[in-house]
């Protein structure tokens, strides 16, 4: 019986001593809590500034934000955010009467104007013939918004193509077709004014040209030469 006891101290003594030996160890790997049990000073880590993305824009560039169309910078500021200093850009959007914050650390969601090649590109698709898929109109609208949305020239081109009922008649649409086309129609007129250096007008003329619309122009010209 006296043996047991003696195997259960020496148990206990060894327990006591790995106990002691691990706390040790764990106390010599973070000096920094050591440190603070032993001077009670709670240290503060400083955050970090935010990371900013070298800025590609400049104040009075032209921009596309995909959900509101072409805009421009009017500004590059500086914020205070939660004690973070964000630089932002300031971005205009005449169409909508809107103005735009946007982190400069975020410009992927905008995109910079199409070229003029580009821009031809997209009128040559106005000039193709319609592909109306034989679905459900709610599923094809849609997937028209989508297009509109995505902020791509020639997607949106696509739209103004396919809803384009060569007729200023609005008993020719419904309401909500006549919606989708004057918004993609709107968006890829405000870019193509301004990378073909045109007005408003000018513009409106170049789109209903390709798209086979008689403009006032030509119905007056036709009139001239038609004999009385």
């Amino acid at each position: 019986m006296p043996k047991k006891s003696k195997v259960k101290k020496k148990s206990k003594l060894k327990d006591k001593k790995a106990k002691k030996n691990f706390l040790e160890k764990k106390s010599s790997q973070s000096p920094n809590i050591r440190q603070g049990q032993q001077n009670d000073v709670v240290e503060i880590k400083k955050v970090r500034k935010q990371e900013n993305e070298k800025r590609i824009y400049k104040v009075k560039d032209y921009v596309i934000y995909p959900k509101h169309g072409i805009g421009q910078i009017i500004s590059i500021d500086k914020l205070n955010i939660a004690n973070i200093e964000v630089s932002v850009y300031k971005i205009e959007i005449t169409k909508d009467r809107l103005n735009l914050t946007i982190p400069t650390n975020q410009q992927q969601h905008l995109r910079s104007l199409s070229s003029s090649n580009q821009v031809n590109k997209a009128l040559g698709i106005l000039k193709g013939k319609a592909k109306i898929k034989r679905t459900m109109w709610s599923r094809r609208a849609a997937e028209y918004e989508q297009k509109i949305n995505s902020g791509d020239i020639y997607l949106i081109a696509e739209v103004v193509r396919d809803l384009n009922k060569n007729t200023d008649m609005p008993i020719d649409q419904s309401y909500s077709e006549r919606q989708l086309f004057e918004k993609a129609y709107d968006r890829l007129l405000g870019e193509v004014s301004i990378v073909l250096k045109l007005s408003e007008d000018e513009g409106k003329a170049k789109l209903n040209k390709s798209l086979g619309k008689k403009t006032e122009e030509n119905s007056s010209l036709n009139e001239k030469k038609t004999p009385f």
